[in-house]
């Protein structure tokens, strides 16, 4: 039977040093880790994210193409035929081709929207959008669009977009009121505004 491995005496005192050092290292580490608050509990004003404003797109449309009254709602898609971005952290234009699809819950006053397109930045780069939410702000409630409008843009200068998280409020550039007996207009723009959701 082969004689039990015995460490040299300076060897075992290295390790057990260095088991120490380890030991009193996690300990720090724990006692400098700030403690979870209770389950449920607000957390302090300088965790909470706050909202920075990024840009605005104002978006020029179509008419309205209903589809017609599903199950579900009344379905109708709106063309994006162009649009302009400006703000101090993008620019750029909305380039036509998109689509603003729509399913209006008639009971409810509210639509589900859901907006498909490219954006084109002031150096050529081509971006994606999709912006998605619910706008009650046509209904008797009158309560404001908030959306939650994803990027993806190419690597580079404008892959920002694509790592952050923004929240976007709806406005609806009414035409002019028309004369007395005249048909309605259709609604011809809409402005955005984008807000970046930063750490506190």
């Amino acid at each position: 039977m082969p004689a039990p491995l015995v460490l040299p005496r300076l060897l075992r005192s290295a390790f057990a040093k260095v088991l120490l050092a380890v030991g009193a290292m996690l300990a720090q580490a724990a006692l400098a880790a700030p403690a979870p608050g209770e389950l449920g509990a607000p957390p302090p004003a300088s965790a909470v994210p706050h909202l920075e404003f990024a840009f605005e797109f104002r978006v020029t449309l179509d008419p309205a193409v209903v589809v017609g009254e599903t199950m579900f709602g009344r379905r109708q898609y709106i063309p994006i035929t162009g649009g302009t971005i400006a703000g101090p952290k993008f620019s750029g234009e909305v380039l036509p081709g998109g689509w603003d699809y729509q399913l209006v819950l008639s009971a409810a006053g509210c639509a589900n929207l859901s907006a498909d397109y490219f954006v084109r930045a002031t150096d050529g780069t081509v971006i994606h959008v999709l912006n998605e939410g619910m706008s009650c702000s046509g209904g008797k409630s009158g309560e404001p669009g908030y959306f939650r409008p994803r990027f993806e843009a190419p690597k580079g200068p404008h892959e920002w977009l694509t790592r952050s998280t923004f929240i976007a409020t709806l406005e609806l550039e009414r035409p002019a009121a028309a004369e007395a007996g005249a048909a309605a207009q259709p609604l011809r723009a809409i402005r955005l505004k984008f807000y970046q959701v930063k750490s506190g």
